[in-house]
């Protein structure tokens, strides 16, 4: 396939993954405000267990329930008081609300008699870091936003103008919950989503000169045939590389505003792009026609967005990249990054994603997603002591890299490490073989898959 062909391709896929809006997606949600006694709730088939963590975690309440005791939960209503909003959430069990010498409440759901209602029910742990007074809205094709945050009270702080995509700002708490409330019956809206935090990346440590690997070193050559490979590293802000890796790298973009980075320190982006680059070099004997487009999804800010990473990712796709990098992630499962997501690999885009540092099962996202493939950490071998080890996790690559900063050498550790070299790895191996996607995920999988070593058994 000769590259005018592959470009005209791109240039038709493209259009298409923006022209096309999210569909509609809903969630059970129960919004419990205690100080105003206004309870709402949309929730259809909810387990029992659930509902009751998710009262205990917004009350403060000690809730206990009767072992046995079950009830699928179905009720739709809006603003009612706490007791009657419990009796149709509850619909024929008995529950008793009972305060206490301490100040806390606790309330006790039972079948047989308050005395049977013995079993401690634990808050619920909202995943991730929900910012409280935000929405991600997407509109049906037509649908006005300006005039929609208007009628809500809302300002309109960021746009993903092809996908009918907004991010919303309220005056706190309440009032996004209550436009939330009504956004869910409102015809114009598809999507109505939480906005949700994502924490930076940890930033590479220095080491001390002596026995280390060099930097890279690659020439940048004419892409072959079927077009140059890009890899839309979505991340902080890259600084220079130096020498003449800086080539390797395309004019950066920004969705989050000016980047403020310590000049005497490599940034994680920086980290993330170098480590691609010398697994580039292991799979292309150093010679290489792929590049990097830097995409800062944090600028000046310690933390992102689930908003702000799905739009890196479209500005990414839209400038030609057809790899992606994500060394990032949460907790927090957004139905509009997962949508976003969706239609990327739908146009066989492949996206690495950072599966998480710390030792648990707990699905992180993007990760998770079964449309990414998620990277942990492996040490000698198996899965490092710090890294994730859940069920979504398919890859396991080295979780340590050299990087050099201004002629100082670093260390990069993490799961934010092993996706890149994951990446770079992906990316060098179409550029040295002319291979299509899915003959490079298979590579991967059979080279890296958790399947292959011993750290899975």
């Amino acid at each position: 396939m000769n590259g005018c062909l592959l470009r005209l391709l791109r240039a038709l896929l493209v259009p298409a993954l923006l022209s096309s809006a999210a569909p509609a997606l809903r969630a059970n949600t129960l919004q419990w405000h205690s100080k105003q006694n206004q309870i709402t709730a949309d929730i259809r088939g909810g387990a029992l267990s659930s509902v009751l963590e998710q009262i205990a975690s917004a009350t403060g309440w000690k809730v206990y329930v009767e072992p046995g005791a079950s009830h699928t939960v179905s009720a739709r209503f809006k603003d009612l008081p706490q007791g009657q909003a419990l009796h149709l959430l509850l619909g024929n069990l008995n529950f008793a609300l009972v305060p206490s010498t301490n100040s806390v409440w606790s309330l006790f759901v039972f079948r047989t008699s308050v005395a049977s209602a013995t079993q401690l029910v634990s808050p619920y742990k909202q995943a991730g870091k929900r910012i409280p007074n935000e929405l991600v809205v997407v509109l049906k094709p037509g649908a006005n936003i300006d005039e929609l945050a208007r009628l809500l009270g809302a300002k309109v702080i960021g746009r993903i103008g092809k996908l009918n995509a907004y991010r919303l700002q309220f005056k706190d708490e309440f009032a996004a919950d209550a436009a939330r409330a009504k956004l869910a019956s409102n015809p114009d809206v598809a999507l109505a989503d939480n906005n949700y935090s994502i924490d930076a990346p940890v930033s590479p440590g220095a080491l001390h000169p002596g026995g280390l690997p060099p930097p890279p070193q690659l020439q940048l050559k004419p892409p072959n045939d079927k077009g140059r490979i890009i890899i839309g590293l979505i991340d902080t802000a890259v600084q220079p590389l130096g020498g003449n890796l800086d080539s390797f790298l395309l004019k950066p973009l920004s969705v989050a505003g000016p980047a403020q980075l310590n000049p005497s320190t490599p940034s994680h982006g920086t980290a993330m792009a170098e480590t691609i680059l010398r697994s580039i070099q292991d799979m292309t004997q150093g010679n290489t026609s792929v590049q990097i487009l830097p995409v800062d999804v944090y600028g000046a800010n310690p933390s992102t967005s689930t908003f702000e990473v799905a739009n890196g990712i479209i500005q990414a796709v839209n400038a030609g990249a057809n790899v992606l990098n994500l060394s990032l992630g949460s907790e927090a499962d957004s139905p509009f990054l997962h949508d976003v997501i969706k239609q990327v690999s739908q146009n066989n885009i492949p996206i690495f994603a950072a599966a998480g540092n710390q030792p648990v099962t707990t699905p992180m996202y993007p990760a998770a997603y079964p449309e990414v493939m998620a990277v942990t950490a492996l040490n000698g071998g198996q899965i490092a002591d710090y890294a994730n080890r859940g069920s979504f996790v398919s890859l396991g690559a080295p979780g340590t890299s050299v990087v050099y900063y201004d002629n100082q050498p670093y260390y990069a550790i993490g799961t934010s490490t092993a996706t890149a070299l994951t990446s770079g790895i992906a990316a060098g191996f179409m550029d040295a073989t002319h291979d299509n996607t899915q003959q490079m995920e298979n590579f991967i999988k059979s080279n890296f898959g958790l399947q292959n070593l011993p750290a899975a058994h």
